[in-house]
């Protein structure tokens, strides 16, 4: 029947979801417009009054003090009750919708409504546009909060309050619609169209039943003025051009003023804001009556009644007070100024071609379309959305001869501002404040977004083509790698799996056959640019589980099926999708060197009073056995909006803990450097220590556990395992009893080379062993930590399923040679096998019943991180013992 469809999406309409969505866009829309219609009359009254008074009183005396103490109390409340209401407001809720954690809620929009209107009625250059986005999303986003939805849903709530509230503040509901999706969301899915265009509507509608009519122009003025020939078309582009290069300097003004106040004025929010308020104030009095109202100013240039020099004026002076305005963090938007100073230019562009065509008899259009021409071309070249520029002008006029000169100039001054200065000034604004909002990736998932560069292994462990049979056994038996590739002079030229072996076993070869005579030569490989669709491919056809990644022949890494598996695990856990935040690079304020004498650098970072000094003596223990100088760094946090290099901080107690290990290390006679680091983010800092001195080792402390979810260690040291190219040596205190080792350390000086004073609990020492690198790493890092016992008593083990009979102790005799070879020890170290059904189980175990003092355990980074089914092995014996744990991981350097 012809109804069918009809009564299908009737049905539709009526399901809990949408019969929901609609209700919660209304409702958004409605207080959208609400908010929109309470900003506005608040700034009007507040507005009218400053101009009335200024009549009355002597405005050289009324403006600037209404400015300065309007001003204060704006800046003042900002910031004390919501610091994130600063500035326009756009940036914030287009960084919440790119899913960065910052607050939008009631007291943000309380806080934003309060703020502006006490902001932009005491004469401040700035527009309410900007303010009310940000009031209707946070609405919005207090609405989702008690209708609990999914994230993607509160975003498109959040995305239809920020479009209902332009729609509001300017009636015109299709311009909110396409400012969503071209500038904030960019999501043109049927489910944000739709809640968009109604609460859009809504607000759009009610706000005109409220009395807000769109930045109070009177349209019946400029209906009948507006006219538009052939050959206004080139100043059209003239229009363009100057507006495009006048908004690239804009928002490069925008940015500078910014960095003005924040470097060279360097106090609170109030005081800044009262500054602006001051100085606004002023150069108002000296302007013309007109100047008082940027209303009335845009209404006089738009109805032609406006000449030349005050146009010329109009745009000058504009251009000056929003700088000065925004910059001091007014909460206040950048539209209705935008607008203002594309009106001036557009009306002095039209006042050319007048002044130049008509004495010639040539018929031109009146200045009026040229200014409202020129206020939807600036206003693109600022936001950089020239179709919500042209729609916005268009929508506020309801005139359609403007159509076609608002097409030419939105779209020249957007080639010419993108041109000079590419990006939306919003995205600049999120970067002057640390937050990079990453463009999304094309469709497709990570199996066409992501490379093999991207998830590949680049520590890989080699073997070397001239390898006798037995050495290959042995590196098999050392490893979990089932294959190994195989190079020659730096490329690779074969791999070697244990398939190999398996099919080798019938053939007799000797023991010093070499391995290019069994490896598989010209093995399959993929270059770093093949992304992880092929490479799967490739997996499946050849059914293999590794790929060898390679530049022309140089083996630069390897991916296994599992690098694949956990890229997608973290897609699916939107962590490739989450735009990071970028934070300022960390900046030192108090630094102190030593001779730079030693053959490397072992970094230790100190926080804790209490575990600091046993940190230290183990890194003065492991400096002196490598012949490192130490470099000791304290990191201090500051909030994320204010800047490192500006913010004053103190340093008292921090050098306190600095100078007891300079204290120590006079006393070792170990080179020490110290410094302390103020950042937004702990790992960060740490990382550019590691780069900047050259670190060749991180001694760091770790208290055992972690309440973030989706890490194994916490946020810091997860970073650092991953991300330090050093070797990293984390080490978890103990809580069984130790000696006051600070109070001993610096009580006691000990000889350069006499024992250093220890704690009594270091001596009953296990170190699981399983013949991996890192293994290795551990046993040779053993000596050295052994000073910090006075009667050492080590246990090597290895831990073996019950169903193997004679365990193979190869290993472990190779551990102890080693031992005994670098350093004669005070007492025998045995070699002992211990049975149980995981190594985790079998190390808690063994601790447990036999009371180890420390164990030392040697992992990778994987290791360290992997969240697999058999779990994570280092983290579960350092949270399983109370006794000290070291995890020690290799430096990430490609073997080849």
């Amino acid at each position: 029947m012809w109804y069918t469809p009809i009564f299908q999406r009737f049905r539709q309409l009526l399901q809990p979801r949408r019969r929901l969505a609609i209700f919660e866009a209304c409702l958004i829309g409605l207080v959208s417009a609400l908010a929109a219609v309470l900003l506005k009359s608040g700034v009007g009254l507040l507005g009218a009054w400053r101009v009335q008074t200024s009549l009355l009183l002597p405005a050289w005396f009324v403006l600037p003090g209404i400015g300065l103490a309007f001003g204060f109390l704006a800046g003042w409340l900002v910031e004390r009750v919501a610091p994130e209401t600063s500035g326009s407001g756009i940036p914030q809720v287009k960084a919440v919708l790119a899913r960065i954690p910052i607050a939008l809620d009631l007291r943000v929009a309380l806080v934003k409504l309060v703020g502006g209107i006490l902001a932009l009625g005491s004469g401040l250059a700035l527009g309410r546009e900007g303010p009310t986005v940000q009031v209707s999303a946070a609405l919005a986003a207090q609405l989702s909060r008690w209708f609990p939805t999914s994230p993607d849903h509160r975003r498109q709530l959040i995305a239809a309050g920020a479009g209902a509230g332009l729609a509001a503040a300017f009636n015109t509901p299709i311009a909110g619609v396409l400012f969503v999706v071209e500038e904030l969301l960019q999501d043109f899915s049927e489910f944000t169209l739709g809640t968009a265009i109604l609460a859009s509507f809504i607000g759009a509608v009610v706000s005109r039943l409220l009395g807000g009519r769109s930045l109070d122009l009177n349209l019946a003025l400029t209906a009948s003025k507006t006219e538009f020939f052939v050959q206004d078309i080139p100043f059209y582009l003239v229009l363009g051009i100057v507006a495009g290069l006048m908004g690239a300097l804009f928002n490069r003004g925008i940015i500078a003023s910014l960095t003005v106040y924040r470097r060279s004025l360097r106090f609170g929010l109030p005081a800044r804001v009262a500054l602006a308020g001051l100085v606004s104030g002023m150069i108002v009095a000296l302007l013309p009556l007109a100047f008082r109202d940027n209303t009335g100013l845009r209404e006089i240039l738009i109805t032609g009644e406006a000449s030349w020099s005050m146009a010329a004026i109009a745009f000058l002076s504009q251009f000056i007070l929003t700088l000065v305005a925004y910059g001091s963090g007014v909460p206040g938007g950048l539209f209705a100024p935008a607008l203002t100073l594309g009106a001036a230019l557009g009306y002095l562009v039209g006042m050319g071609e007048h002044s130049l065509l008509v004495p010639f008899g040539i018929v031109t259009g009146l200045p009026i379309t040229y200014a409202l021409a020129g206020m939807g071309a600036f206003f693109t070249a600022v936001a950089r959305v020239p179709i919500t520029g042209i729609i916005i002008v268009f929508e506020m006029t309801t005139n359609f001869n403007l159509v076609l000169p608002l097409m030419i100039g939105c779209a020249t001054s957007y080639l010419v501002a993108e041109k000079l200065e590419p990006g939306s000034l919003y995205d600049k604004l999120l970067a002057w404040n640390g937050i990079t909002i990453e463009k999304a990736a094309p469709a497709g998932g990570i199996m066409t977004n992501l490379t093999a560069k991207d998830v590949m292994q680049q520590q890989v462990e080699t073997l070397d083509t001239e390898m006798p049979l037995d050495e290959v056994i042995q590196a098999f038996a050392r490893s979990h790698h089932r294959g190994f590739p195989v190079v020659e002079n730096s490329k690779l030229v074969g791999i070697v799996t244990q398939s190999d072996l398996f099919n080798i076993r019938d053939r007799n070869l000797a023991n010093d056959t070499p391995l290019r005579e069994i490896m598989t030569a010209a093995p399959m490989s993929v270059t770093p640019i093949h992304t992880l669709g092929n490479v799967l491919y490739l997996l499946d056809r050849y059914q293999i589980s590794r790929l060898p990644v390679v530049n022309g022949r140089k083996l630069i890494g390897i991916i296994t099926r599992g690098d694949i598996i956990r890229a997608e695990a973290d897609h699916l856990n939107g962590e490739n999708d989450t735009p990071r935040l970028r934070p300022d690079p960390s900046y030192i304020v108090y630094q102190t060197r030593s001779p730079s004498i030693g053959r490397g650098r072992l970094l230790v970072p100190v926080a804790n009073p209490e575990t600091a000094g046993i940190l230290l003596e183990m890194a003065a223990a492991i400096a002196r056995d490598r012949h490192y100088e130490i470099d000791c760094v304290q990191v201090m946090l500051i909030p994320r909006h204010s800047s490192p290099s500006e913010t004053e901080v103190r340093t008292a107690k921090s050098r306190r803990l600095l100078r007891q290990a300079e204290v120590l290390a006079k006393k070792w006679e170990i080179p020490l450097h110290t410094q302390i680091r103020v950042t937004h983010d702990v790992a960060q800092a740490i990382l550019e220590t590691i780069n900047e001195e050259h670190i060749d080792l991180i001694l760091m402390g770790w208290k055992g556990g972690t309440s973030t979810p989706g890490r194994i260690f916490g946020n810091v040291v997860d970073t650092i395992i991953r991300q330090a190219t050093c070797e990293v040596v984390l080490v978890k205190l103990g809580t069984t009893p130790h000696s006051p080792v600070q109070t001993r350390l610096i009580a006691s000086v000990p000889t350069p080379h006499s024992p250093l004073p220890t704690p009594h609990s270091f001596n009953r020492w296990l170190v699981p062993i399983a013949g991996g690198p890192n293994s290795r790493l551990a046993i040779k890092l053993l000596p050295a930590l052994l000073t910090l016992a006075n009667d050492p008593q080590i246990r090597l083990t290895q831990v073996f399923k019950p169903s193997e009979l004679k365990p193979d102790m190869s290993i472990s005799e190779q551990a102890i040679r080693h031992l005994m070879r670098r350093r004669k020890l005070p007492s025998t170290v045995v070699a002992l096998p211990v049975q149980a059904n995981s190594v985790a189980e079998g190390v808690i175990n063994l601790v447990k019943t036999e009371g180890y003092d420390v164990v030392v355990v040697g992992a990778s980074r994987e290791g360290l991180l992997q969240q697999a089914i058999q779990g994570n092995i280092p983290e579960a014996i350092a949270s399983g013992v109370e006794s000290t744990v070291i995890l020690v991981r290799g430096a990430i350097n490609n073997k080849y």
